[in-house]
């Protein structure tokens, strides 16, 4: 099969690399560990010599930090609302030392919160792909975006840095530091969990000091104090959720991310009696495939959702 595309998911700390067919497949994908943190020798002509090397000169489209203020070229952001179409009529344009013309996505900028995002918008649409009727989403992370949807198109979005929080308390307070080696305890995660979401209008940071009170108190094994923690702050964002309306009983939000995680997000939401599935891997590939379509870049078919 011939070769129609090269796409990148150009991270902080990841680049991958997808060589798209005729029919939007991947015919072949790479994984290296230069994030626009970690980048070799050569910097960024160097990383994307070795992430496209022995592949045709294709038109390439990248997502992710590569188009942030600290990346190859600053993309600007996109307010909301905003959908494909948008997307891929502001794409930024670069010519490589290799001679590829490299076409970088536009992050998405909520103005009324405010609020960003990039890479994630990629992933969003690339959800839509598959399922254009979806109207709310979780991408759980260091941090966890919640977005909602109207007719194919982010309307508007809220950021919640449960991830980073977890791992500054863990790492360096008073909270986590000096603690044995961390076990398995999934009855202190859903007790952390459980605590936050029974914390009312004070929130789970009145509740925060409970993890070294209860340890101190033997209730809490210090073993397990990571997973109380870690259930306390993701009760603390699905108890937000709730109260923002960025979801609500009944609803079942699809969410974008790693495995393990978002079965922690899932068992956090068992607790609250909420349901979260996992959606389908391989978002970005089909969200860089679909904005390379709706830009004329590869053959691809165009975004039906209605967009902005």
């Amino acid at each position: 099969m011939s070769a129609s595309l090269i796409g990148l998911d150009w991270g902080s700390t990841h680049l991958r690399a997808y060589l798209f067919g005729a029919d939007g497949k991947a015919i072949e994908s790479r994984a290296l560990p230069h994030g626009i943190r970690q980048l070799p020798a050569g910097g960024f002509p160097a990383a994307f010599a070795l992430a496209i090397r022995d592949w045709p000169v294709l038109p390439v489209l990248a997502c992710g930090m590569v188009g942030s203020r600290n990346g190859w070229q600053e993309v600007p952001y996109l307010d909301t609302p905003t959908g494909v179409e948008r997307l891929a009529q502001h794409l930024t344009r670069l010519t490589t030392p290799t001679g590829h013309a490299l076409y970088l996505v536009p992050g998405l900028h909520d103005p009324h919160r405010p609020d960003v995002m990039r890479g994630e918008e990629t992933q969003i649409v690339g959800v839509l792909a598959r399922e254009p009727a979806t109207t709310r989403l979780l991408l759980p992370g260091t941090h966890s975006k919640w977005v909602r949807l109207r007719d194919g198109v982010v309307t508007d979005f809220a950021t919640v840095m449960t991830g980073e929080l977890y791992g500054l308390l863990r790492q360096h307070s008073i909270l986590g530091a000096a603690l044995p080696e961390a076990r398995d305890d999934d009855e202190a995660f859903r007790d952390g969990v459980a605590a936050a979401r029974d914390s009312g209008p004070a929130g789970a940071l009145s509740r925060l000091f409970s993890a070294r009170a209860l340890m101190l108190d033997g209730v809490l094994d210090p073993a397990s104090v990571p997973d109380y923690l870690s259930g306390l702050l993701l009760g603390e964002e699905l108890r937000m959720a709730l109260a923002a309306g960025w979801t609500g009983a009944g609803d079942t939000i699809p969410m974008v991310g790693e495995g393990p995680l978002c079965d922690r997000y899932r068992r956090a939401a068992d607790v609250f009696g909420l349901h979260l599935s996992r959606a389908p891997d391989g978002t970005t590939a089909d969200g860089l495939w679909r904005i390379a379509g709706a830009a004329s870049l590869a053959s691809a078919p165009t975004f039906t959702a209605h967009s902005l």
